[in-house]
């Protein structure tokens, strides 16, 4: 399915932007702990507090960014994959009808580890020609 390469793509360059921007908001905490921990001497009990409290809320915002950019990311991917399942899935029943079929198997990922080649028939090159169509 030439629509799958395409929204791979889009969602690798989705994920792309979300990694470049916790690497930036990483390497903003590391430059900050780094003054900190220059400056974490000279300083007043009153600003080593304030600085402690400014970091830990930068790590907890980091952390919570993460969080959320997974989720997005999982979301985006199921709303760009829904209609290519869409697809396959009315391309796997139409041929299922087609060929009085009581199922298909899905062998992706070793799912069925064994199956006699006698006792069904493999419906791959029919399911590809209609998705072609």
């Amino acid at each position: 399915m030439p629509e799958y390469a395409l929204v791979q793509k889009q969602l690798a360059d989705l994920r792309a932007q979300y990694e470049a921007e916790a690497t930036r908001a990483e390497e903003d905490f590391n430059t900050k702990y780094e003054q900190f921990l220059d400056g974490q001497r000279d300083f007043p009990q009153t600003i080593l507090q304030k600085r402690q409290t400014e970091l830990q809320e930068l790590m907890e915002r980091n952390i919570a960014f993460k969080a959320e950019g997974r989720r997005q990311l999982a979301a985006a991917e199921q709303e760009a994959m829904a209609p290519l399942h869409q697809k396959l899935s009315n391309a796997l029943q139409s041929v299922g009808f087609l060929r009085a079929v009581a199922f298909i198997i899905n062998t992706d990922q070793n799912a069925c580890p064994f199956i006699n080649p006698e006792m069904g028939i493999d419906v791959t090159e029919d399911v590809l020609n209609l998705l072609k169509e």
